[in-house]
């Protein structure tokens, strides 16, 4: 399949591993979709159960990927690289940041190609934008493949969003390095969006959720505020910095405490110096 032709058309079958759980299809299960299999309601619910927080957490990573699309829209934004989109479940990016502006152009990027599948109905059908199956393991794939130098000039301000993703890179695949590779090509002026999971406000449950994340393609590293705001070096923060998902520029009120608790990741934009 060309990137060209994100409708999944052309996969070889073996390409489309439904023996195990992936962490895009399970995240697709945590916020109510259907685009899973029996493998990944059976991963995520044994997450829910270790970690009752799974599904609160990805909805409030849900909203902050909508209240931080249209902060960058708002600041003069026009294309955007979505690293990591994972299943279409809308309102998507591109659907958030057209309601501002209806020519902002959008990279899409994930390495599930089931994914893929439902990418040309659901992502690329209205035009300036597109889908790469491609790993963010592989930088230089995704920078030099033919659909993101179509759809993004780096010689502009770019939003490149990695939201939920850097907590499926092990320490020893050197997540900072990924990152970096990413951001250097960006213009001054560009902005990072970005989310990771934690277990700073609910240590109990790492072990156990971090168990059955072996058991799916991707395995789950969650780091504390000290480790995940390097991945910030050479950005401005946007106030009010990194903090939990819900208290990053909230829209309307609050949750409560006790439901507060139990969101699992961090969240930040940051502006390229």
């Amino acid at each position: 399949m060309s990137e060209q032709n994100p409708t999944g058309a052309g996969f070889p079958v073996e390409r489309i591993d439904t023996s195990k759980p992936h962490p895009a299809r399970m995240y697709d299960y945590y916020l109510g979709g259907w685009d899973n299999y029996e493998v990944d309601r059976v991963a995520a619910e044994q997450v829910i159960t270790m970690a009752p927080e799974a599904r609160a957490s990805a909805r409030a990573n849900r909203a902050f990927l909508g209240r931080a699309v249209r902060t960058v829209v708002r600041s003069g934004i026009r294309q955007v690289i979505d690293i990591g989109t994972g299943i279409p479940t809308s309102p998507n990016t591109h659907e958030v940041a057209r309601e501002i502006d209806p020519s902002v152009r959008v990279a899409y990027v994930d390495n599930d190609p089931i994914v893929a599948t439902h990418a040309g109905a659901k992502l690329t059908d209205t035009g300036q934008a597109g889908f790469a199956l491609a790993d963010v393991r592989d930088p230089k794939s995704i920078l030099d493949s033919p659909l993101v130098r179509e759809l993004i000039d780096f010689d502009q301000p770019v939003a490149l969003l990695f939201v939920a993703v850097l907590h499926f890179i092990k320490d020893a695949e050197d997540p900072v390095g990924i990152l970096r590779a990413f951001t250097e090509r960006l213009a001054p002026g560009s902005h990072l969006v970005l989310t990771h999971g934690t277990t700073d406000f609910h240590r109990d449950a790492e072990g156990d959720a971090r168990e059955v994340y072996r058991n799916a393609t991707a395995h789950l590293t969650l780091r504390g505020y000290d480790e995940i705001l390097p991945f910030f070096d050479g950005f401005d923060l946007l106030e009010p910095g990194v903090v939990q998902a819900p208290l990053w520029r909230p829209e309307g009120a609050l949750p409560e405490a006790s439901e507060l608790h139990r969101i699992a990741f961090y969240a930040g934009v940051g502006v390229k110096e």
